[in-house]
């Protein structure tokens, strides 16, 4: 039997620890990207301003990257915990797996820009080898939620986000290997990604429902 805490009418003691828990981590893996620029200007020549900001453009470029990417995750884990009110011992490792991913995104980032002219198949794949295992977090976390933490007349509203996040584990997989084919196309499809992540809510609700289809095909058969 699960050890699951709970309080009627409200998101529970353990829940709540949970959350500000995973909001201080996002906090300070979000502010760790922010040294690599700072490391950059440092190790950079003296010089004019003008040409130590045009220089480092690399390294300011990505930090906007590993922040929106941190920023679009910790979204998504917000939203994917509003649905839940309870907690239990299993998806404290679960939710720590998001956070290993989470924590872990400084380094693959700093590889991006460090080596993004050098060794851009290999950059971006490392970089785009850290989306998939978010994908692959999100989609842990919100099967769980779907099959554990929530009662089964509310699973409807988690389902399409739960089969949102499946789909982008196979998305970012390929990917990975378009890096080593063509980097504009890679890029190109994880902007697309950025924009379905950022505002999964419009782009969960465009799926089609597979219940739905299944329901009328039903329906159509016995009227027949």
């Amino acid at each position: 039997m699960q050890n699951t805490h709970e309080q009627p009418g409200s998101k529970s003691r353990e829940l709540v620890r949970l959350e500000t828990f995973s909001d201080g981590v996002f906090a300070i893996a979000i502010t760790l990207l922010i040294l690599e620029v700072i490391q950059a200007l440092h190790n950079g020549n003296p010089g004019e301003l003008r040409q130590l900001l045009m220089s480092n453009w690399k390294s300011i470029m990505v930090f906007l990257v590993g922040f929106l990417t941190i920023l679009i995750c910790w979204i998504n884990h917000h939203l994917v915990l509003s649905h839940a009110d309870k907690t239990d011992y299993n998806f404290f490792w679960v939710n720590g797996f998001v956070l290993l991913v989470v924590t872990f995104t400084p380094f693959p980032t700093a590889i991006l820009a460090e080596y993004l002219e050098k060794e851009s198949q290999l950059a971006l794949a490392v970089f785009g080898f850290n989306y998939f295992m978010m994908s692959l977090a999100a989609y842990c976390m919100t099967a769980y939620v779907y099959r554990h933490l929530i009662p089964k007349e509310k699973r409807s509203v988690l389902l399409p986000y739960k089969r949102l996040y499946k789909y982008s584990v196979i998305y970012t997989f390929a990917v990975v290997f378009i890096c080593f084919i063509s980097v504009p196309v890679a890029i190109f499809f994880y902007l697309v990604l950025f924009i379905v992540f950022a505002s999964p809510r419009h782009f969960a609700s465009k799926l089609p429902r597979r219940g739905r289809k299944k329901r009328h095909l039903t329906s159509s058969v016995n009227a027949d």
